[in-house]
């Protein structure tokens, strides 16, 4: 349920990198959610390659169209912790591709999975003028509605961004720094890269980390 549900993220942030950045910066946080999950199935359906799993055409949509729309330097720093401070500037451009890439073999191929699913969004609770919200939503299909939350910045100049998601109460960012935490201590930021090359972690354990409310 949450590698499909995860999918329907990919996917929805694909969908994102269609607009033009003017109409993004233009739009509510809570309605650009929840345009791009309506028009969600309809590009699974125009691009069977994501449906298939296809590692390099993903990591090719990703790179081109939806990296963009997210802050994965943030996002990141986030998962790699205090040590993040001590990389240098190579080493931080490896943990942001290595953790893409691990991100990608580990979700591709849920995206086959996607297929009624509809996302509901929830009131929007922020003030006008704020940077920094939650956009809390619900992933309707078969069973039980899935909540799936959003975090989402924006800065001057620029459209809404994610930089973490939370699924089933879980915090993606808070629950990879519980594991590359582990990493880190055995072998320091290269350690860590060379695990996320070879590795997949299991975003569904539980985090012992302070989760986000």
């Amino acid at each position: 349920m949450q590698r499909r549900t995860l999918a329907t993220l990919l996917a929805s942030l694909t969908v994102c990198a269609a607009l033009p950045a003017w109409a993004q910066a233009e739009e509510a946080p809570d309605a650009l959610i929840k345009r791009l999950s309506a028009d969600l199935l309809e590009l699974i359906k125009q691009d069977p390659q994501l449906k298939k799993g296809d590692i390099a055409h993903i990591s090719e949509v990703v790179d081109r169209e939806v990296m963009p729309y997210v802050n994965f330097r943030r996002m990141t720093s986030a998962a790699v912790g205090p040590q993040w401070r001590q990389a240098n500037e190579a080493q931080r451009d490896k943990l942001q591709q290595s953790f893409k890439a691990m991100l990608i073999r580990t979700y591709a191929g849920a995206l086959a999975q996607v297929s009624d699913q509809k996302v509901v969004v929830k009131p929007l609770r922020a003030a006008p003028g704020d940077t920094d919200v939650l956009v809390r939503t619900e992933v309707h299909g078969k069973g039980e509605p899935v909540p799936l939350d959003f975090r989402l910045e924006k800065k001057p100049g620029e459209g809404w961004k994610v930089y973490n998601f939370n699924v089933l109460g879980i915090w993606l960012v808070e629950t990879y720094r519980t594991q590359f935490a582990q990493e880190l201590n055995k072998g320091g930021i290269d350690g860590l890269i060379q695990a996320l090359s070879t590795r997949t972690f299991d975003a569904s354990a539980p985090a012992t980390a302070q989760t986000r409310q």
